[in-house]
């Protein structure tokens, strides 16, 4: 997830600039430590503990998003190049102080929106692949590890334009907000797609795309097998419980 945020920034410094994901992992362990792709992950794992169960719909995604983009801020912050925050708790107290809670939530609602798309690709994706894979949905390892991954890969490539202005309005780069006379705070999805388009184009809405989807393939893969596992286990647990002996 460092290597995304870096590789979206509008506008990066001439020392944070990569071509490729590999390039830019080993340009940042080179430079900044073979910690730093790290920063940020106390933060993110957190905010994880509670997974969002699909069955729960719209609900859940408001409630999971409302605890999940704070720390979202606080992560993308940290792992800005050349960040002035050292810790979590200290990233949090800065913003508070300069900004106020509203900073926190300044993404909240591209969040939500870039959910949305996300969670139905992810979903039509995978139920689309496992009819062609695995037709007689029996529980096979391999077709959940393969229809997950690409479904993960798929969604996160549509909601890539909407990932890079959420990172914007997190992250608030300087450089980029100075580059488009944007003084003060950028505010509000609308405006941050405006920015995005004036300062790069349409090439700047796909800015990190490889890195979002090499990220999301392994987490959706192993999301999808470990739910299609205990699915079975239950399964067959329950119907051993009822044959009689």
């Amino acid at each position: 997830m460092l290597r995304e945020t870096r590789m979206q920034s509008l506008n990066p410094d001439p020392k944070a600039q990569y071509t490729s994901i590999y390039g830019a992992l080993r340009k940042i362990i080179r430079t900044e430590g073979f910690w730093r792709p790290l920063r940020g992950l106390n933060v993110m794992v957190m905010g994880r503990g509670r997974p969002t169960p699909w069955i729960a719909g719209s609900m859940a995604t408001l409630l999971h998003d409302a605890v999940m983009n704070p720390a979202e801020v606080v992560k993308q912050r940290m792992q800005m190049y050349n960040s002035p925050h050292r810790s979590a708790l200290g990233c949090i107290r800065t913003v508070w102080r300069t900004e106020g809670p509203r900073a926190f939530y300044r993404s909240y609602t591209t969040q939500l929106t870039m959910n949305i798309p996300f969670q139905s690709i992810h979903f039509i994706t995978y139920e689309f692949l496992q009819e062609q894979v695995n037709p007689h949905r029996g529980y096979n390892p391999q077709s959940h590890i393969l229809s997950g991954g690409l479904a993960g890969a798929l969604a996160a490539a549509a909601t890539t334009p909407l990932d890079v202005c959420k990172t914007l309005l997190n992250t608030q780069e300087n450089m980029a907000l100075n580059l488009a006379n944007i003084s003060g705070r950028l505010t509000g999805m609308a405006n941050a797609f405006r920015t995005v388009y004036r300062l790069n184009g349409l090439p700047g809405y796909f800015k990190g795309m490889q890195a979002r989807i090499v990220y999301q393939m392994p987490s959706t893969a192993i999301s999808w097998s470990v739910y299609e596992f205990f699915k079975y286990f239950l399964t067959k647990h329950k119907l051993e419980s009822r044959t009689p002996y």
